[in-house]
C-alpha cells in the first residue's frame, strides 16, 4: 500500500494535481458533480500536457539522431528522466521518502512562513529529491539524517524558488494567480535580470509587425512548423538520406521525412498548450478552497509551460537562441577542460522557451534574445560542472540538465565538503 501512495499516486504529476484540485473544491463544500467534472479536467488538463510533451520529445529524438549523425559529436546529453532512472537503484527509496516528507515540508513552510507556494510540478519534485539524494550521498551523509536534510532542502526549493520569479511572473500574467515552480528557476531569474539591463520591454516579442503577405505567420502553429521545418531540412541535408533512411525513417523520403517531423513538432507544442489553459481553467479556482482554509493566501506553482500563452513568439525565440548558445558552448567546454554538452532539444525548448518569456517581460525582444541566450549557457556549463561530482557515483553518461538541479547539488556537494562530511 505504501509503494503505491509513493510511486503511483505522489510519483504520478496528473494524480497529484488531480488530488489538490479534489481536496480543494472537498474543502469548498462543492456539489458532486462539481468535484468530479473539476477533478477529472486538472487530471485530463495535465495528461494533454503529457501527452503534447511526449508528441514533442519523440519529433526532438529523431532530430538529436540526425544531428549527432551530422557533426560526429561526442558529449553527454543531460537528460533528467536517465540520471533518476540510473540512481534509483542506489536511490530510490531515499528519493522516494525525501520527496513526500520535503512535500509536507512545503505545506509546513507555505503555512507558517510568508513563501506562500504550494510545489504542484510532480516530476520536478520527484527529479529534485533524487538529485538531493545522491548529492547528499556523495557529500558523507547516510540514513535518517540524509532523509531529513534532504526534506528540508526539497521543501526550501519549493518555496524559495517560485517566490525568486514571482515579481516577473505577474509582469507576463498580469495577475498574481499563480507562480512557477520548475527547476529551471535560475535561468528564468537571469534572463530576466539580462533582459531588464539591456532590452526595452516596451518593445515586445508579440508586437511584432507581421506583413500581410505573411499574415499567416500570426498562427503561432503554423509560425512554428515553418520555423522548425528550416532546422530540420537543414540538419537532415547534412545528416544525407542514406542515414536518415535506413535508421530513421523507415525508407520514406528524408526531406519529407524531416518536415513531417518539424509539423509534428509543432502539434507537439499545441497540444500542450491546450492542455495548459485546461489545467489552468481549473486548478487555480479548485486551489482556493485549500488556500482559503489549510495554507491560508499561498499560490499554485505550476509547469513552466503554463506562462507560455501569454507570449507565443517570445516561446519560439527563448528556444532558438537558447538552443544557439548550447552550439556555441560546445565548442568552449572542451578548452576548459569540462565534458562536451550537447544542447538537447528538450531542455533547450522547455527552460529557453520560459527563459524567452520572462526575458521578454523585463526587456522585450533584445530580452528575451539575450536572456535566453544566457540561459543556454547556464545549462550547458553548469551540468558540465555538476557531471564531475556525479561521476563520483557512476553516472558519467549523463546528468540534470535545468539549471537549479545544477546549482543545488553543486552547493550540497560543496558544502559537506567545507564541513568536512566527505
Amino acid at each position: 500500500m505504501l509503494d503505491v501512495i509513493m510511486h503511483d499516486i505522489l510519483g504520478t504529476p496528473a494524480i497529484l494535481v488531480g488530488l489538490f484540485a479534489f481536496i480543494g473544491l472537498l474543502i469548498q463544500k462543492k456539489s458532486s458533480s462539481t468535484v468530479l467534472s473539476g477533478t477529472l479536467k486538472t487530471i485530463m488538463g495535465f495528461v494533454i500536457l503529457g501527452a503534447g510533451a511526449t508528441v514533442l520529445i519523440g519529433s526532438l529524438n529523431h532530430f538529436s539522431k540526425m544531428f549527432d549523425h551530422a557533426f560526429q559529436v561526442q558529449g553527454v546529453i543531460p537528460n533528467n528522466e536517465a540520471i533518476v532512472a540510473a540512481a534509483q537503484t542506489n536511490f530510490g527509496t531515499a528519493t522516494a521518502l525525501i520527496m513526500v516528507f520535503g512535500m509536507i515540508m512545503n505545506l509546513l513552510l507555505a503555512r507558517f512562513t510568508p513563501l506562500k507556494y504550494i510545489f504542484l510540478t510532480g516530476h520536478h519534485t520527484l527529479f529534485m529529491a533524487c538529485l538531493i539524494a545522491a548529492s547528499l550521498s556523495v557529500g558523507g551523509m547516510s540514513g535518517t539524517p540524509l532523509i531529513i536534510v534532504g526534506s528540508i532542502i526539497l521543501g526550501l526549493c519549493m518555496v524559495v524558488f517560485p517566490a525568486i520569479l514571482q515579481p516577473t511572473v505577474r509582469q507576463i500574467t498580469g495577475s498574481d494567480d499563480f507562480a512557477v515552480g520548475h527547476f529551471g528557476s535560475v535561468g528564468y531569474y537571469v534572463s530576466a535580470k539580462i533582459g531588464k539591463l539591456v532590452g526595452n520591454k516596451a518593445k515586445s516579442t508579440e508586437d511584432i509587425q507581421v506583413p500581410k503577405s505573411l499574415g499567416f505567420l500570426r498562427d503561432t502553429s503554423v509560425a512554428i512548423s515553418l520555423t522548425m521545418s528550416v532546422f530540420f531540412v537543414i540538419v537532415a541535408l547534412f545528416a544525407g538520406p542514406s542515414y536518415i533512411e535506413a535508421q530513421l525513417s523507415g525508407g520514406s523520403n528524408f526531406i519529407i521525412f524531416a518536415i513531417m517531423q518539424a509539423i509534428t513538432f509543432a502539434a507537439g507544442v499545441y497540444i500542450i498548450l491546450a492542455g495548459v489553459r485546461m489545467l489552468i481553467a481549473e486548478i487555480i479556482p479548485a486551489f482556493k478552497g485549500i488556500a482559503d482554509k489549510l495554507v491560508p493566501n499561498t499560490k499554485p506553482a505550476l509547469d513552466c509551460p503554463t506562462i507560455f500563452p501569454f507570449a507565443p513568439n517570445a516561446v519560439i525565440i527563448g528556444f532558438l537562441f537558447s538552443f544557439l548558445a548550447g552550439l556555441v558552448s560546445m565548442f568552449i567546454l572542451p578548452f576548459i577542460g569540462l565534458k562536451v554538452i550537447v544542447p538537447g532539444l528538450v531542455p533547450h525548448f522547455f527552460t529557453g522557451a520560459a527563459a524567452g518569456v520572462f526575458g521578454n517581460a523585463t526587456g522585450g525582444r533584445i530580452g528575451a534574445m539575450s536572456g535566453a541566450f544566457a540561459n543556454g549557457l547556464l545549462i550547458s556549463f553548469i551540468p558540465a560542472i555538476l557531471l564531475i561530482f556525479m561521476g563520483d557515483i557512476g553516472y558519467e553518461g549523463t546528468t540534470f540538465g535545468d539549471s537549479d538541479f545544477g546549482v543545488i547539488g553543486i552547493i550540497i556537494i560543496n558544502l559537506l565538503k567545507l564541513f568536512g562530511a566527505v
